[in-house]
């Protein structure tokens, strides 16, 4: 089997591992990939978002399997346009992916249909929405509509902060088009989780609990990023909370899309939030998560391409997924300055002494090789990971991994999974 794998990041980079474990597969392909995975996928010069460039190709390269890694080709409709083609592709078609193309259109399917997610206003003028923020009450929770790489949310705890995200997002247009319209909702207090789930658009299995940490400094502070690292299983997720998330959100869900429609198959990413009244939805993404995809992929014994396989045949039913017991933490090396303004073009050191380790592994998420050394290409360099017995041996492995890797303005969080931790 001929696998293509479209983008060029850490989560892209831990599909191919994964895949490349799969005795099914001959030949992977990466699109555009990185320098860090090209030992075990060739890569394929074409940007991840020329969706008919891609089709092409994968036409020609006789490809029997795509899978997609980011938002914007799926947003875009390469699902709908691989399907004509007669290609196999994995995701959720465009009219599925309008979930995370607009906040707007998801928040809409929430309320319809009564799943449980924050109250909220959707604004298309700055003035009306300044108006709104004038009189209410904080904090509260300020989101380009559109496609911002994770970092399209502001909390705003004061007028002024809000005053200032709603200049920055839809005067300044520091998102693009994604800020043409903003939803402004209310603030949920709680403890945020990642839920990602196979669906068939019937069935749907939830993969383990995995928390991202989304602000780029310790102790939540500081602007929203892609994510500055994960770790899985989630312990303040029990098993009876994670019926109930099924139950209440994700099942709820997938009947909500089959009444509008859509036939969604794929992968839904839900960002939920667990308040004192109950689990709450944060957002939708129709795509793995990044940097979750860094901890569950680990920790999958499956063959994910029989996974996949089944899931596109509808064949839910029969399928059973085994995990590793143990905690998977990664922890994101990330560019000084990121995600705002930040230098590239800095050599890495230490990489070679990871090697050494079996538990340890390494997903480039913005390197390019420059003869025998690695260099910083990107705000988000590098995710290591490892798996340990529990969290807190985990924890304590990966950053004496983050230690032994170096390069000039390297930043991190220190705090990752230390909340749990300490409970």
């Amino acid at each position: 089997m001929r696998v293509l794998v479209i983008g060029k990041g850490g989560r892209e980079h831990a599909l191919v591992w994964k895949i490349f474990q799969s005795e099914r597969v001959d030949k992977i392909y990466a699109a555009p990939g990185n320098d860090g995975m090209a030992h075990l996928a060739e890569r394929v010069a074409i940007n991840y978002r020329d969706i008919e460039r891609l089709a092409d190709w994968a036409e020609e390269n006789r490809i029997d399997l795509t899978l997609v890694g980011p938002e914007e080709p799926l947003v875009a409709g390469i699902v709908d346009l691989f399907n004509e083609r007669g290609l196999k592709i994995f995701g959720p078609n465009k009219k599925a992916a309008r979930i995370e193309g607009s906040k707007v259109f998801a928040k809409s399917i929430l309320k319809k249909y009564r799943i449980p997610t924050a109250e909220y206003e959707v604004f298309m003028d700055p003035e009306e929405a300044l108006e709104y923020l004038d009189e209410a009450h904080y904090p509260l929770v300020i989101k380009a509509e559109g496609l911002a790489r994770g970092k399209g949310v502001v909390i705003a705890t004061r007028k002024k902060e809000a005053f200032a995200a709603v200049d920055k997002i839809m005067d300044d247009r520091i998102f693009g088009s994604a800020g043409q319209r903003i939803v402004i909702e209310d603030f949920l207090a709680g403890r945020e989780v990642s839920i990602i789930a196979l669906t068939d658009g019937k069935h749907i299995i939830p993969l383990p609990p995995a928390q991202d940490h989304k602000p780029v400094f310790d102790g939540d502070e500081g602007p929203n990023t892609g994510g500055m690292g994960s770790y899985s299983p989630v312990s303040f997720i029990s098993g009876d909370m994670e019926k109930r998330i099924c139950e209440e959100i994700m099942k709820p869900a997938i009947r909500a899309f089959q009444e509008e429609g859509i036939d969604y198959k794929g992968i839904i990413y839900t960002g939920l939030i667990v308040t004192d009244m109950g689990p709450k939805v944060l957002d939708f993404n129709p795509r793995f998560g990044d940097p979750e995809t860094q901890v569950i992929l680990p920790r999958l014994q499956n063959d994910l391409i029989e996974v996949i396989e089944k899931v596109m045949e509808g064949r839910m039913e029969d399928l059973v997924l085994e995990w590793d017991k143990r905690t998977a933490v990664c922890v994101i090396l990330a560019s000084g300055g990121y995600p705002i303004a930040f230098d590239t073009g800095m050599e890495i050191n230490g990489l070679e002494e990871l090697k050494k380790h079996d538990n340890v592994l390494v997903f480039h998420a913005g390197t390019r090789r420059d003869g025998d050394k690695y260099l910083t290409d990107n705000g988000r360099v590098l995710g290591i990971t490892v798996l340990g017995d529990g969290l807190f041996d985990s924890l304590n492995q990966v950053y004496q991994c983050v230690d032994m890797v170096n390069f000039n303005d390297m930043h991190y969080r220190s705090d990752i999974g230390f909340q749990a931790v300490e409970e």
